[in-house]
């Protein structure tokens, strides 16, 4: 089972192979049973999901083997798949999210963080947040992102990386949108702090 994963190489993208009716139709075939359908689903979500985990864990042995892991899940679990608000991408970001996080746990590295109120809103806050981003760049908030807590480096990777929404990020990591947005403003003062404390030139 784990050669049917690791065997294949991705394909380039093809017009409308990620749309919301063309996955429908591959989830329905793959609950069938359709290997054809099954091996395009993991396609089509390949890079994604392998970045996502690079990016998480850090090394590519690592995300490689929780790539794997994650898409021998998705065979295992296709059946009991249920269409909601979050799409068929968000269900195997899940995968690979709890995946990671009993990566993390087995070697003594994540506690996850303690719920805390979101910040009260204001209408600086989120060009403040933005302002941050464009001060640190992508690079940079790449390099800087494996200083923060597992749950911090998540919300980033999944909302800056990936450009997920919020809902999105919110179904993944099994959190409500306030706890994301807490995570973020969090994740991102940390970021700040860091690069100010960083030497120039």
């Amino acid at each position: 089972m784990a050669g049917y994963c690791s065997g294949m190489s991705v394909s380039t993208d093809q017009p409308d192979r990620e749309s919301t009716a063309h996955v429908r139709e591959l989830v329905a075939r793959g609950q069938q049973g359709d290997r054809d359908a099954l091996e395009e689903l993991y396609l089509i979500h390949f890079d994604r999901i392998y970045s996502y985990l690079h990016v998480s864990v850090g090394n590519r042995h690592d995300a490689e083997d929780l790539t794997t892991q994650t898409f021998l899940k998705m065979l295992e679990k296709i059946g009991s798949f249920k269409w909601q608000s979050a799409p068929f991408s968000a269900w195997l970001f899940r995968i690979a999210h709890n995946l990671a996080m009993d990566h993390f746990r087995s070697r003594r590295r994540w506690q996850p963080e303690e719920e805390v109120p979101e910040p009260p809103p204001s209408e600086a806050a989120p060009s403040a947040e933005l302002e941050a981003m464009r001060t640190i760049g992508r690079e940079s908030m790449l390099k800087l992102i494996e200083k923060l807590s597992p749950e911090q480096q998540q919300v980033l990777t999944l909302k800056f990386v990936f450009n997920l929404p919020n809902a999105e990020v919110a179904a993944i990591l099994e959190k409500t949108e306030g706890a994301i947005k807490s995570l973020q403003h969090r994740a991102l003062v940390s970021l700040q702090k860091q690069v100010e404390r960083e030497p120039t030139g």
